[in-house]
């Protein structure tokens, strides 16, 4: 299964024919240049491409009224003053002779990929659409939107392929209710109705220049726990949804830059949303008490004017955005994708296992000598058997490294598993490495003499009792439950390796690691992204021969097994979490959930 690349060259051309400031940014050149960028960046060659087909009527009718779709019919016939008297009825809408049917491509755009990723055709998929959809209600265009493109593929999706709950999360810039379209909806209460309680999460940012930290925090402390339980800037535009194509094809995303801090007016917003969806979902009440929903985002009477673009916040709301965008152009020249995305360095025989063909399978070695002389202090590394799997493990990790190599994962004797996670901590730290994380999971303690630099992190899941010696030596035990790991993950492992910016996590699972391979494939695969993909995973040899071909799926950008139905943190797991959580969240902000007082 791949990546679904949805498209059609008609919708292009619906366009403006009358004079309007507001209007002319929806233009026909935002799918073009999208679409020139993805090509330009060989991503396009890559996907499966489908053309998108009209949505029928009957389709569009699972949203939108029948006198609606019937007016919209009837614009392909109109002229263009009838065209612009008609469009004064709505707010922000322009419309065209070819409207309608551009509309209804959008729509069957977003029901082609809906179709081919519940049938397994494509593990995932872009549809590239316009007109959007999202603005627009059951009988009333509003905001560009004719069609609402995902409540028309939500539908379907329930009725076609029986999904039970579609889960609808949207981010949006609000402003207290000041930004266009300023809805009442829009707000973090807003949480669905009927069936549909809680399935609506509505994130409003209240401040402009919301950055990675914003973004993260919103990932980790609202939609990944519920999603677990249950652009107009051309050039930024084409850039952005090429890094989308690249998430989707499973590419390595890039490492995140700037100070990894949550505003505050950020942690108000995840605040008011947590506290409005903890009555729907347990994931969020097992993470303290929800704070009560304050009427600060609530929604001002009226309609306040758009800011203008003369004015002076708007002029910094735009040298934000041209210096975010000369941010992301330069890492993409600073961190070229490696020529191999994973490779393996086992020391059994990998014949029989289910490698993806992209994967390597690595046989090189460092050399003798100094392989021995990173042995030497380690009696337990005095072995051959262990001293030739030193030899692959440094090798694979110097390649990583020099940028050769995304990502990999190796084998170590159960006997050496702690002396070569040692060795490779600090090979990597005096090879390159400038900020290391080290997640040892089972009976892999922190060596004593490691130095305390700032310059790695090490995070044990497996201790004796919830620890943290100081802000880079943290110690957890071992959840109990499924639920309990899944919340130890989101709520501390990720906001810990988001605020320490890594440029390596080695993820050692040692002896008792106790992990289920789903389990021990969703820790590695959450840690690429704080990384930018550079993970290397060390697995004793006692573990499941299935454990290293499904570390090397994911790795390679696979989704991760299913963990089961989902289950309830065990009380003492919660207590130890909340522990560490409030020890060290001075120190790292991510591990925050809501404004300071």
């Amino acid at each position: 299964m791949g990546t679904a690349l949805v498209y059609h060259e008609d919708m292009t051309a619906a366009r403006l024919l009358w004079d309007d400031p507001e209007c002319e940014i929806e233009c026909p050149e935002r799918l073009t240049t999208a679409l020139e960028r993805l090509q330009q960046r060989g991503l396009e060659q890559r996907c499966l491409r489908l053309v998108a087909r009209e949505a029928s009527e009957a389709e569009l009718g699972l949203v939108h009224s029948p006198e609606y779709v019937a007016l919209l019919r009837g614009t392909q016939a109109l002229g263009t003053r009838e065209l612009q008297a008609l469009s004064k009825q709505y707010d922000a809408v322009y419309l065209h002779p070819s409207t309608f049917h551009c509309a209804r491509l959008a729509a069957g755009a977003a029901l082609q990929l809906v179709d081919a990723v519940l049938t397994g055709a494509v593990r995932n998929g872009l549809a590239l659409v316009r007109p959007p959809g999202h603005h627009s209600q059951r009988a009333t265009a509003n905001g560009f939107c004719v069609f609402n493109n995902v409540a028309i593929a939500a539908k379907h999706a329930q009725q076609k392929h029986g999904l039970h709950s579609v889960l609808y999360f949207s981010w949006h810039r609000y402003e207290h209710g000041h930004f266009w379209p300023c809805l009442r909806e829009s707000d973090a209460d807003a949480v669905g109705r009927g069936r549909g309680l809680g399935f609506t999460v509505n994130l409003p940012w209240n401040q402009v220049g919301m950055g990675n930290a914003d973004y993260v925090a919103a990932f980790l402390h609202v939609l990944l726990p519920l999603a677990f339980e249950g652009g107009y800037h051309l050039e930024s535009l084409s850039q952005s949804v090429c890094m989308m194509v690249q998430a989707l094809l499973g590419d390595p995303a890039l490492p995140l830059s700037g100070p990894m801090e949550p505003h505050g007016s950020a942690l108000e917003s995840l605040q008011c949303v947590r506290a409005a969806q903890a009555p729907h979902w347990v994931s969020l009440r097992q993470q303290g008490a929800a704070p009560v929903l304050s009427s600060g985002t609530r929604c001002p009477e009226g309609r306040p004017s758009p800011l203008p673009p003369g004015e002076p916040e708007f002029k910094a709301v735009v040298t934000q955005a041209a210096a975010a965008l000369s941010s992301l152009l330069d890492q993409l020249r600073l961190h070229p994708t490696p020529p191999v995305r994973v490779a393996v360095a086992l020391t059994a025989p990998v014949t029989g296992l289910a490698l993806p063909p992209s994967v390597l399978c690595e046989e090189g070695s460092l050399p003798q000598e100094e392989m021995q002389a990173w042995a030497r202090p380690h009696e337990a590394l005095a072995q051959d058997e262990a001293l030739i799997a030193l030899g692959k493990v440094l090798y694979l990790l110097d390649r990583i490294l020099d940028g050769q190599v995304s990502s990999g994962t190796a084998a170590t004797p159960v006997p050496a598993a702690a002396a070569t996670l040692d060795v490779a901590v600090r090979y990597g730290l005096s090879h390159g490495a400038q900020r290391l994380l080290c997640v040892a999971v089972g009976k892999l303690d922190r060596p004593p003499d490691l130095t305390d630099d700032g310059r790695n992190l090490w995070l044990n899941i497996g201790g004796e009792e919830a620890t943290a010696p100081s802000i880079f030596h943290v110690s957890v035990p071992l959840p109990v439950t499924p639920g309990g790991f899944l919340s130890c993950v989101l709520a501390l492992v990720l906001p810990l390796a988001y605020s320490f910016q890594p440029d390596l996590v080695l993820v050692a699972l040692g002896p008792g690691h106790g992990l289920r391979d789903p389990q021990a494939a969703l820790l590695a695969a959450l840690l690429r992204g704080p990384a930018g993909g550079r993970v290397f995973a060390l697995v004793d040899e006692e573990s499941t021969p299935q454990l290293a071909t499904v570390l090397a799926r994911v790795l390679n950008g696979e989704a991760p097994p299913s963990l089961g139905p989902f289950s309830m943190a065990a009380p003492e797991d919660t207590q130890a979490l909340m522990y560490l959580r409030g020890r060290l969240e001075p120190r790292w902000k991510m591990l925050q959930v809501a404004a300071p007082p």
